[in-house]
């Protein structure tokens, strides 16, 4: 599966449009992202991704690609709560999903509910009964005539579903009856809001510090299974960016002081300093939120990789370039640069780190990978990387990539990827 995501597609100049996206390596490809509204009869489109969501829906099938749409994100999760709350409103939105999919000749539909029973964006409806909710939905529109051969899925956390205590559910086993499989959305565990320069992506944590133990791809699958979700129905959330921040050299080097060789780990960062990411972070304006919340804006600090590339930190082979100091973390298996003249330290993933989870992936019998976003990777490096390690072949990884590096801003995305901070784990 790859997320297309639909605001690269539009405006006076589009970053990706869909005749971009390399379709032979896709089995499914879904268009991010519709939201859900107080009208449990509404699932809404921007005005812009209703002209553009045919053009994918046809470019998929020309190419024998299964077209889905992805309903909720970050910002789009507000009402999902609302709408499965009840089995009137539940029907209801049965029945508005199925004519979104009947609309645009959708093959399925993705569920990115960020979170049930668990606070997101800030100003989500939120309930105890929300995953249990959720799960009764699902089952409705599995057994829908609409329904039954659509392909379902659900991004979630690196934690199953919330229960109604808000701790994860000990047993989601139901959940692998309706659903096709979960993306396990296993980065942004590190950040800005971290105490230290971590892993955004990690595959391993144990063997780590026990304060620095913040979760990562081995501990995810480990939870979902022991819930009773089988790992062939698992696909891994892999990252094609990262997040810098600003290090001054005494912290950066291992020793102390720019004369040492070696990166230092999970260095401590200047807070409140946020570097600018690549040419596509948006310095955001203060202001209100949705939420109608004021934030005071600036940049999300995010590098894509191909932003990396871009920014000279990386080759156009996705080596290190001359001048930048390297560390890669065998036990979390992540690659760290640090760029002195700027100060800048940028943790993310490489051809090397998704080898490792790609293998990763093989020999746990995951189902696949999923990439998030979509214009991140530099000529297929990381794409190609994974899926080599893993053992898939085109037309049967599930990946979500869709290729190559843009050069032009895009707000939504940059907030989109940051505001993913906020995962429950």
């Amino acid at each position: 599966m790859s997320w297309y995501a639909g605001w690269h597609g539009t405006g006076s100049t589009p970053d990706f449009t869909p005749e971009n996206i390399s379709w032979s390596k896709y089995t499914a490809v879904s268009y991010t992202f519709a939201t859900t509204t107080p009208d449990v009869g509404t699932i809404s489109l921007a005005a812009s991704d209703e002209q553009l969501l045919p053009q994918f829906v046809e470019l998929a099938h020309q190419n024998n690609v299964k077209a889905i749409v992805t309903i909720g994100g970050w910002t789009g999760s507000q009402y999902f709560s609302s709408a499965v709350a009840t089995a009137a409103n539940r029907s209801a939105f049965v029945q508005t999903a199925l004519d979104l999919v009947s609309k645009y000749n959708l093959d399925g539909l993705d569920f990115d509910w960020e979170y049930p029973n668990k606070q997101g964006l800030g100003c989500n409806i939120i309930s105890p009964s929300d995953s249990a909710n959720f799960l009764s939905f699902l089952q409705a529109l599995r057994a829908a005539p609409g329904g039954r051969n659509l392909t379902l899925s659900a991004a979630a956390g690196i934690a199953p579903f919330a229960g109604a205590g808000g701790t994860p559910m000990s047993n989601v086993s139901a959940f692998a009856a309706v659903l096709d499989y979960v993306e396990v959305m296993n980065y942004d565990v590190w950040g800005s809001w971290s105490s230290a320069v971590g892993p955004n992506a990690p595959l391993a944590d144990a063997c780590a510090p026990g304060a620095d133990q913040q979760g990562s791809a081995e501990s995810a699958v480990r939870a979902w299974t022991a819930a009773g979700f089988p790992a062939g129905q698992l696909v891994l959330g892999v990252a094609a960016y990262g997040h810098s921040f600003l290090v001054e050299h005494a912290d950066a080097y291992a020793a102390g002081g720019a004369g040492a060789s070696a990166l230092a780990a999970y260095p401590p960062f200047v807070k409140g300093a946020q570097p600018m990411g690549d040419s596509w972070d948006a310095n955001a304006t203060a202001g209100l939120d949705q939420c109608g919340v004021y934030s005071a804006g600036g940049p999300t600090g995010i590098f894509d990789f191909w932003g990396l590339v871009e920014d000279g930190f990386l080759t156009d082979a996705g080596d290190v370039a001359d001048g930048i100091a390297y560390r890669y973390d065998n036990c979390s298996q992540t690659p760290y640069v640090y760029k002195p003249s700027t100060q800048v330290m940028v943790s993310f993933d490489n051809a090397e780190s998704l080898r490792a989870k790609g293998a990763y992936i093989k020999d746990t019998g995951l189902r696949g990978f999923a990439m998030w976003e979509t214009g991140g990777d530099y000529e297929d490096i990381l794409l190609d990387a994974i899926s080599g390690a893993a053992g898939l072949e085109q037309k049967s990884a599930i990946v979500v990539q869709y290729g190559g590096r843009r050069r032009s801003s895009s707000l939504s995305s940059r907030l989109f990827s940051w505001m993913r901070r906020w995962m429950w784990r």
